[in-house]
């Protein structure tokens, strides 16, 4: 059987979820890079994969997939090893919810904002736009609360067991933690700072982690 392509950039914290699945997984796979800050998801043969020309695009014998909980759904559901979904209806319930959460309102405000303006935009040599900066914190703090609340006690964003949440978290949780105003956000969330400190040891997070700058 052929092995699994992701296309797109390492630095994109959805190509990374897709990766973490994989590697939890324990499955070989090809990383095909799509530079979105040089337009290339827009080429035609990007757009042959992602009509909307975003990333990730995924590819497995025959299959082309696109939107990271599709793929981290073939993915669960596609190879051996630990499953990335709960088994009780509470607890997958919960994922779906805590992913809601992160794709929904945590990264539009968090990435698409503090993360870009605070460290992308300076290392394409621009400005940050403070005010998309400080408008972008309320969203944030209700979202960290949110998933504060979620997680509790528990190891992990739905329950004992890693999930597909969880992936789809830690790569921007890991951004967010890298600004000033994430840091002080971070910094009234213990539940969710302890999740942190558990879940970055996992080697799946290592290797994932994309090398900016």
């Amino acid at each position: 059987m052929p092995k699994p392509k992701i296309f797109g950039p390492a630095y994109s914290t959805f190509t990374r979820t897709v990766r973490l699945a994989l590697e939890e997984k324990g499955v070989d796979y090809d990383l095909v890079e799509v530079d979105i800050f040089s337009g290339d998801n827009k080429s035609p043969e990007h757009l042959a994969r992602h009509p909307f020309g975003k990333v990730p695009a995924f590819e497995h014998d025959g299959n082309v997939l696109y939107e990271t909980s599709a793929i981290t759904q073939y993915i669960n559901e596609s190879f051996d090893g630990p499953d990335l979904d709960p088994q009780s209806p509470a607890e997958r319930a919960a994922a779906t919810q805590a992913m809601g959460v992160i794709g929904s309102y945590a990264y539009p405000c968090m990435i698409g904002q503090i993360f870009i303006q605070r460290a992308v935009m300076p290392m394409l040599g621009n400005e940050t736009d403070e005010s998309a900066v400080e408008s972008a914190i309320p969203e944030a703090r209700t979202c960290i609360e949110a998933l504060e609340t979620l997680i509790g006690d528990k190891a992990y964003l739905a329950g004992s067991g890693l999930s597909r949440a969880d992936l789809l978290l830690i790569p921007v949780y890991d951004y967010l933690s890298q600004t000033p105003e994430g840091e002080k956000l971070l910094d009234r969330a213990p539940n969710l700072r302890r999740w942190w400190d558990s879940i970055s040891q996992r080697p799946s997070v290592a290797k994932t982690k994309p090398a900016l700058g």
